[in-house]
């Protein structure tokens, strides 16, 4: 598979609340950085991530994915539940550095719509 069909299938694992294939696609020391905030590192920092921020499956809208060597980039939208159980928008930005057909790092600009 090419990396954006493999990232396609790994966030509609995500949008159907399937965390484990999702981590199925990535490199066992994938690391996520979302600019100005969080760093995680590894699978089981993530899977705790998702288990915290995506306890209703995200909505995922790409209006661009982009393919270069062993990079991707995704631009959209991800609506994602609150604690208070209210969606919220986020226009982001996501760059996907992949190694050996697995996502490997993630460099993330997520900001909330107003």
């Amino acid at each position: 598979m090419d990396h954006k069909t493999i990232l396609g299938k790994a966030n509609a694992a995500i949008a159907e609340g399937d965390h484990e294939t999702f981590l199925a696609y990535c490199t066992g020391d994938i690391k996520w950085t979302f600019v100005g905030d969080t760093v995680l590192s590894g699978k089981d920092e993530i899977r705790g991530y998702m288990a915290n921020t995506y306890k209703k499956p995200p909505r995922f809208y790409v209006e661009h994915m982009m393919g270069e060597g062993d990079y991707v980039t995704a631009v959209g939208t991800i609506s994602l539940m609150d604690k208070d159980e209210q969606w919220i928008d986020y226009d982001y930005c996501d760059i996907w550095r992949f190694e050996n057909g697995q996502m490997a790092e993630l460099k993330a600009f997520v900001i909330e719509k107003k």
